[in-house]
This record gives C-alpha cells, structure tokens and sequence, in this order.
C-alpha cells in the first residue's frame, strides 16, 4: 500500500490512552487484535500496558498514570471521537469481526462508506474504536467531476465474513 503525506507519518504514530483498569483494556486489546504481544512497565508505581504487532515496540499504550480512579469519559462531550485502527486487507478485517462476534463483543456500528469498510465499538472505559480497512483507491466512488461520492450505508457482515472461506 502506498501513502502519503500525513497519512505514513498517522500510520506510524502509537495510539496511547489512559484506562480505568489495566487489566480489562489489556484483554480487550489482547482479544481484539488475535494475540498480539505485550510488553509491561511500571513508572512512578502506575502500570502501563503496551500492545504490539509484526515485533513494534507498541502501537496502543494502555495507562492508569493519571485515570486510576477516575470518572468514565462522558459520551458525546469534547474529547476524541474514536481511534482508528487500519487493517492492510478485508481479509484481516473479517478476521478481526469474526474474533468480536466469537467474544460476543458488541458492535456500536458497521457501515460501508465507499472508500472504506469499517466496525464501530467502544473498548471496555467507553472510548470509540474504529476498525477498518481502505478499498483500493481505484475502487472508490467518484461523482462525474471526479472528486469523491462517499457515503454511509450498511456494511454487509456476511459478505465480510465470507472473506474467511476465500468468497465474497
């Protein structure tokens, strides 16, 4: 896949966040990702948890530095909206569905947005999580001036699930 611009430096960026239980943000990421690997630190006596793939230091940090104790985030207030985590294919996404469904996680949402396929969640301290994967740039819908039509419309989960057995 090729990127760009902001989009290579958002790709490499780590995602860290504070939690309200170390321990439940680990299992959601740890269930979440299909096994990824863990590394654990300690600074000033707080824990902090840090999930990687493919041998990356970290990608997500898990922290109670400064939320242990804390109120849970107030839906529908400031603060970020969901963090987004790119899948390379639509296989991989399925993958990640198919593990949410067997974990009888809920779903806040999937939707096809035309560029994109995307599940919609919210980890176990209420913050939003997209999971999603980019069509092929050559595949997205595009008005008769050629800027982008996207849109919002269901995802097809079957379809999606299908990707497992090699059909769609």
């Amino acid at each position: 896949m090729k990127t760009k611009g902001f989009i290579t430096l958002a790709l490499a960026v780590a995602l860290s966040t504070h939690v309200l239980a170390q321990e439940s943000g680990k299992r959601f990421g740890f269930e979440l990702s299909g096994g990824a690997s863990f590394a654990t630190t300690q600074l000033k006596g707080a824990d902090a948890a840090f999930i990687s793939a493919g041998g990356y230091h970290h990608h997500i940090g898990l922290n109670t530095w400064f939320s242990n104790n804390a109120p849970k985030a107030v839906p529908r207030s400031v603060g970020l909206f969901h963090a987004a985590i790119l899948y390379p294919t639509r296989k991989d996404l399925a993958g990640a569905s198919q593990r949410l469904i067997r974990a009888a996680y809920p779903l806040s949402g999937a939707s096809d947005l035309g560029v994109s396929e995307a599940l919609y969640l919210d980890d176990p301290d209420g913050n939003g999580v997209e999971l999603y994967r980019d069509r092929p740039p050559e595949a997205w819908p595009r008005k008769a001036d050629g800027s982008l039509d996207m849109y919002t419309r269901p995802l097809d989960l079957g379809s999606l699930l299908r990707e497992l057995n090699g059909s769609s």
